[in-house]
């Protein structure tokens, strides 16, 4: 079931600014998909877009099947947002802000209340829960703002940078979270951050962007495909022909190449200690293609 879509979308700002430039993707329940780039690339104007806070100037865009121009409402009834600045409310404690906001979404008081002790729990800030929020640090308001976009169990779940500012352990809570929820509750999960080795952490498919133009998207293996296809395996070693290093880089087009590979570096004297495959990093695959685009423009 496709759950967000993006057709030919685009967003101009007055002043001629193009900051979506003719994007198509779509989603699929239950993915966590990692919408990569730096700064400035258009990931929160997409959001912004898909969540109904700014118009597009040309293409269209659902979430759920509902318009975000026409149904907004519908759409923040299926979803959840974290953004760097989300609003809470300092004067209540953690946990009446998240009573507060389930609430709105038409959950009950005592519901509520279940729900959230459950995501304190899980984010560890159940200590904290009668805390007021003007008590909490920046990394604990971060992991509360996850809370709050998570109360009403969104179909969808818009994360910008979910694990910033929070320390590794946070970080590890925060990812299994979202595992959990697109993995048992079937949540789709669209995340943007311009940290690629983290999304290649969490991430079961991407789509790469730089200003405003979608470079590529698929899974690890299909971009792997697309952009450097192969891989590389490192070999190890002494006496290793054609080097006169202890490390032997072969660049090869599929795994079955490596037995014959080690055989005639065995049967030409050569020792081994040590056989690696190495393959393209998400980092390797989107520098490989904003620099193909800087040539391509040039």
């Amino acid at each position: 079931m496709q759950t967000v879509v993006l057709e030919n979308l685009s967003k101009t700002f007055s002043g001629g600014k193009k900051a979506v430039k003719d994007v198509s993707l779509s989603l699929e329940k239950g993915e966590v998909f990692g919408f990569l780039g730096p700064n400035g690339a258009g990931k929160t104007t997409t959001v912004k877009l898909l969540n109904g806070m700014l118009v597009p100037s040309e293409g269209r865009c659902s979430v759920m099947g509902y318009d975000p121009v026409r149904d907004p409402e519908k759409v923040h009834a299926v979803s959840g947002v974290l953004t760097e600045h989300a609003r809470m409310y300092d004067n209540m404690t953690g946990l009446q802000n998240l009573i507060f906001y389930a609430q709105i979404f038409g959950i009950s008081e005592e519901e509520g209340k279940k729900r959230a002790m459950v995501l304190l729990e899980k984010l560890e800030l159940k200590e904290a829960a009668e805390q007021k929020l003007a008590a909490y640090s920046t990394g604990m308001r971060q992991r509360l703002s996850l809370a709050r976009a998570m109360i009403h169990r969104p179909e969808v779940l818009f994360l910008d940078e979910p694990t910033s500012g929070l320390d590794p352990e946070s970080a590890q809570n925060v990812n299994r979270l979202i595992r959990e929820m697109a993995g048992e509750q079937g949540t789709t999960v669209f995340l943007c951050t311009h940290q690629l080795r983290y999304a290649q952490e969490i991430c079961t498919r991407y789509g790469l962007i730089e200003e405003g133009r979608l470079l590529a998207q698929g899974t690890l293996e299909e971009l792997r495909e697309e952009v450097n296809p192969g891989a590389e395996i490192l070999i190890r070693g002494e006496n290793l022909p054609e080097s006169t290093e202890r490390n032997l880089h072969v660049k090869i087009q599929s795994e079955k190449e490596i037995p014959g590979i080690i055989r005639n570096i065995v049967e030409a004297g050569g020792d081994i200690y040590e056989v690696k495959i190495v393959r393209s990093s998400l980092e390797d695959i989107y520098f490989t293609l904003t620099t193909k685009g800087k040539e391509e423009e040039t």
